[in-house]
C-alpha cells in the first residue's frame, strides 16, 4: 500500500459527436486484446461508459491512455510508432486532467466501469501479472484479435457451480422478507472522487472513494492480479473466465449483505453491476468505510472496551446462528475479516460465508476439526451435522478473540465469571445462546456495581472539595488508561475510585469527571499533585487526608 500509481495517465471526455475511436469502442469492445492488460482495462472501461450513458449524444471516450508496462505483461510498442495509430484522438484534443469536463454544460464523468478499472490498475501496477497463454495477444497493434477461445471444461463447471450457488442464495434472500437494496448505484459511483487503494486480498481489492454528496465509502472489486485469479489462470489459461469466476464471489457477498441486517455486519450502501455481453462481469460494491482491526492496539485498550468487542462479536454470532437464511458459518474467520466503525466491531468480508451445514449419514461424519482440538458432533435425523456452523463460529471467536481480550486487567471480582466463559467456549460446552447469556450477566454485574466486594468505606479517608477540579495536563501514567497523558479509568462510583487511588502509591487525589463510557460509567482522573485547582461548579475533588495534612489547601 502506501504508494499508488498516478491516476492522471488516462482521461475521460464527453463529446456531442463521437470520434472514430470511440465509435469503435462502443461497437466492438471485444476488439481489445490481452497483449496490454492495463490498456485493455482502460479501453473496456471507456466502452462501458459509452454504453451506460442515457443518450448517444453524451458518450464517454478514452482520450489518453499511457499506463506503465506491468512486470509480467507483454512489452508495449514504443511511442511514435504503431502505438500512435491506436490513439483515438490527436494529442491536441486531450484535456489536461482526467477529471475535467469537456465542453459547456458538463460532460461524462468517470464511469462506474472506469472507476472499477482504476482500482484494479492501481494494484496491477504494483503486482506482476500472470503470463499469457501461448498464442494470445500476439500480432501487430491494431490487427483484428483472434477469436475468443472456448473455456476449458473444468472452468466451465466451476462457473456453473458458482452460478447455481448464487441463484440459490438469491432466491433464499429474496424470499425471506425485506432486503436492503442500498441507495447508491452506478451514477453515484461515476461521480466519486479521490479513489485510493486501501488494500487487497485473495480475491478482491478495496479502495476508498469520496462521494459527491459528502462522506466516503469503501469500494470492493475483483482483484485481477489476486491469488485466486492467478491460480485459476495457471490451471485453465483463461484470464477473462477466471475474473468472471472471482466476480461470482463478490456477487455472493453483495447478495448476503443485502439480506443480512445487523449492527455487527458492515452496511451495504449500494452496488454497480455491468454485464454487457463480453466474457467478464464487472461489479463494484459500495460499503460502509471502516478501519482495519488491530489486535495489538486492542490489547492496549481498557478492559471495558475489549469486553465491548467480545460482546459485539457474540451478538453477531447469535444473529448468524438464527439468521433469516438459516445458520451461517464464516469459513474464513480471521481478525482481518473485521473492521472498526465508530468504535464498533463489524465483519466486512462475507464472500466465504456459507448457509449450508455439513451433510452426514452417521455421527462419525460430524467431527469438527481445529489445529489443536477436535469435537465430535451429532448427525441429525435430516442428515445434517447438528449445530456445526454455530459451533465453528464460536470456537473461532474463542481462539482469536476471547483468549486475548477477555481476561487481562479485568476487575478481580469478575474474573471467575470470565474464566467460566473461556472454559465453556473453549470446550464447546456452551452454545451461542448460553454464551450470550453469560456475557449479558457479566455486563449486568459490571454496570450495576454488584461485582464490587464489600469493604470498609474508604471514601472516609478523603476530603472533598466541591466546586473545584484539577487542571488537565500530563501526570503519572497507569495501565490501561483512557488517556495517554495521565491515569483516567472507568469507575462505578467515587467509592470505587477511592479504592483505586489507595492501591496506587502515586495517587494523592482524584476527580470523577462528567465523561461516560459506553456502559454509562463515569471516568475518574487520578492525580499525584494537589496544586492547580480551578473553580468548576459541577465538579468535586477528593484529596487524601494524609496528603492534605502536609499542604495548605
Amino acid at each position: 500500500m502506501g504508494v499508488y500509481p498516478d491516476q492522471r495517465d488516462g482521461s475521460v471526455c464527453s463529446s456531442r459527436s463521437l470520434s472514430r475511436g470511440c465509435q469503435r469502442l462502443r461497437s466492438a469492445p471485444a476488439a481489445v486484446t490481452d497483449s496490454d492488460p492495463l490498456r485493455a482495462a482502460r479501453l473496456r472501461a471507456a466502452a462501458a461508459a459509452a454504453r451506460t450513458k442515457p443518450a448517444p449524444a453524451e458518450s464517454a471516450c478514452v482520450a489518453r491512455a499511457r499506463p506503465p508496462r506491468p512486470h509480467g505483461g507483454a512489452r508495449l510498442p514504443r511511442r511514435g510508432g504503431a502505438r500512435a495509430a491506436e490513439r483515438p484522438e490527436p494529442a491536441a484534443a486531450r484535456p489536461r486532467s482526467p477529471w475535467r469536463r469537456c465542453g459547456r454544460g458538463g460532460g461524462a464523468r468517470l464511469s462506474a466501469a472506469a472507476l472499477l478499472a482504476l482500482g484494479a490498475l492501481a494494484v496491477l501496477a504494483l503486482l506482476a501479472l500472470p503470463a499469457l497463454p501461448a498464442g494470445r495477444g500476439e500480432g501487430r497493434p491494431g490487427s483484428p484479435p483472434p477469436p475468443p477461445l472456448p473455456l476449458p471444461p473444468g472452468l466451465r463447471e466451476e462457473l456453473r457451480q458458482r452460478r447455481r450457488d448464487l441463484r440459490r442464495l438469491a432466491a433464499a434472500a429474496d424470499g425471506g422478507g425485506e432486503a436492503a437494496a442500498g441507495g447508491l448505484g452506478c451514477g453515484d459511483l461515476s461521480l466519486a472522487t479521490g479513489v485510493s487503494v486501501l488494500g487487497w486480498g485473495f480475491t478482491k481489492v478495496v479502495a476508498r472513494a469520496a462521494l459527491a454528496g459528502g462522506g466516503a465509502v469503501a469500494l470492493k472489486s475483483v482483484h485481477g492480479a489476486g491469488r485466486e485469479v492467478r491460480q485459476c489462470v495457471q490451471r485453465y489459461g483463461a484470464p477473462a473466465g477466471c475474473r468472471r469466476l472471482a466476480a461470482y464471489k463478490l456477487l455472493k457477498e453483495v447478495t448476503l449483505l443485502r439480506r443480512l441486517q445487523h449492527p455487527g455486519i458492515v452496511q451495504l450502501h449500494g452496488q454497480c453491476y455491468d454485464n454487457s455481453g463480453d466474457a467478464e462481469i464487472r461489479v463494484t460494491a459500495m460499503l460502509e468505510l471502516g478501519a482495519p482491526l488491530e489486535m495489538i492496539h486492542l490489547l492496549q485498550t481498557p478492559w471495558e472496551e475489549r469486553f465491548k468487542i467480545c460482546l459485539s462479536l457474540v451478538k453477531l454470532l447469535f444473529y448468524l446462528a438464527h439468521s433469516p437464511l438459516g445458520s451461517i458459518v464464516l469459513l474464513d474467520f480471521q481478525p482481518r475479516q473485521f473492521v472498526m466503525v465508530d468504535g464498533n466491531l463489524k465483519v466486512t468480508d462475507m464472500d466465504d460465508a456459507s448457509t449450508e451445514e455439513l451433510s452426514c449419514k452417521e455421527d462419525n461424519d460430524c467431527t469438527l476439526d481445529f489445529p489443536t482440538k477436535s469435537f465430535p458432533l451429532k448427525c441429525s435425523a435430516v442428515g445434517k451435522c447438528e449445530g456445526i456452523n454455530e459451533k465453528k463460529n464460536l470456537f473461532n471467536a474463542y481462539r482469536y478473540f476471547f483468549t486475548y481480550l477477555l481476561p487481562h486487567s479485568a476487575p478481580p471480582a469478575l474474573r471467575p465469571f470470565l474464566s467460566d466463559i473461556l472454559n465453556a467456549t473453549g470446550n464447546l460446552r456452551y452454545g451461542i445462546n448460553e454464551t450470550l447469556k453469560a456475557f449479558e450477566n457479566v455486563l449486568h454485574l459490571y454496570k450495576s456495581g454488584l461485582y464490587l466486594q464489600k469493604r470498609p468505606l474508604l471514601l472516609k479517608g478523603y476530603i472533598s472539595l466541591k466546586g473545584f477540579r484539577t487542571v488537565e495536563g500530563e501526570d503519572y501514567k497507569c495501565w490501561p488508561s483512557y488517556s495517554h497523558l495521565g491515569c483516567l479509568l472507568s469507575v462505578h462510583s467515587a467509592e470505587e475510585a477511592a479504592a483505586i487511588c489507595n492501591s496506587q502509591s502515586q495517587c494523592q487525589s482524584f476527580i470523577v469527571t462528567q465523561q461516560r463510557t459506553w456502559t454509562g460509567r463515569p471516568l475518574a482522573s487520578f492525580q499525584s499533585s494537589l496544586t492547580d485547582l480551578i473553580p468548576d461548579a459541577d465538579a468535586v475533588v477528593y484529596i487524601k487526608r494524609s496528603a492534605s495534612s502536609g499542604e495548605k489547601l
